[in-house]
């Protein structure tokens, strides 16, 4: 397992995303800096991949859907950034495994509970459901789980929005850990801290668009 990969993606898109955007970014001092941990975030867009890699203060192992890794140059990629597929219609204890691995060597595993992209109308801070599993993992590892709220990011589908303009505005907001007792409840929290970091984020969003 190496890092160094990883560490090049996030220097060369640093800059890029630095000369173009003026970000909302709430509460990153909550991530702790060492431990495992299960990073739930929502997921409107391809986008949030590379914002929570630059705003999150430690590396990210992604869980991302099987599909993707059967395209050779994209799975390729994918396992260089210690990524690993999931087969999200039906059980994958194969995939379970290497998640609770690498989570017990004290690795920061990043995993979307909405099971793939979503409209803003269908997200979950909107209400809309999630697939379980992150609340079992998260009780089997014994490690918190970390909401996160990614909004706006698919504003870089736009060639345009690259230019050195500082247009971009988007926003991410990390929740308060969570250690999982029940399962249930703790997909109940996490719907909850959805809606709330969805709410405080998009009052600050507003509040940096009329500053």
């Amino acid at each position: 397992m190496s890092d160094v990969f990883y560490n090049v993606i996030v220097l060369l898109g640093r800059f890029p995303m630095w000369v173009s955007s003026r970000p909302v970014v709430l509460h990153r001092d909550r991530i702790p800096r060492t431990g495992a941990f299960l990073l739930a975030s929502n997921h409107t867009s391809a986008y949030d991949i590379p914002i929570l890699m630059r705003h999150t203060p430690r590396k990210l192992d992604f869980v991302s859907v099987r599909e993707f890794f059967a395209k050779r140059s994209v799975g390729w990629f994918f396992r260089q950034m210690n990524a690993f597929p999931l087969e999200r219609s039906r059980s994958d204890p194969k995939t379970v495994r290497g998640i609770l691995d690498h989570l017990g060597q004290g690795r920061a595993v990043a995993m979307f509970p909405e099971g793939g992209f979503r409209s803003e109308s269908d997200s979950v801070v909107h209400g809309g459901s999630f697939q379980s599993g992150v609340g079992g993992i998260a009780r089997l590892a014994n490690v918190p789980i970390i909401p996160v709220v990614v909004w706006r990011s698919n504003l870089y589908s736009r060639l345009v929005n690259y230019l050195p303009l500082k247009r971009v505005r988007y926003g991410i907001a990390f929740g308060e850990g969570f250690v999982v007792q029940n399962e249930q409840e703790a997909e109940a929290q996490l719907a909850q801290a959805y809606r709330q970091l969805f709410a405080e984020l998009t009052q600050a969003l507003d509040k940096s668009r009329s500053a």
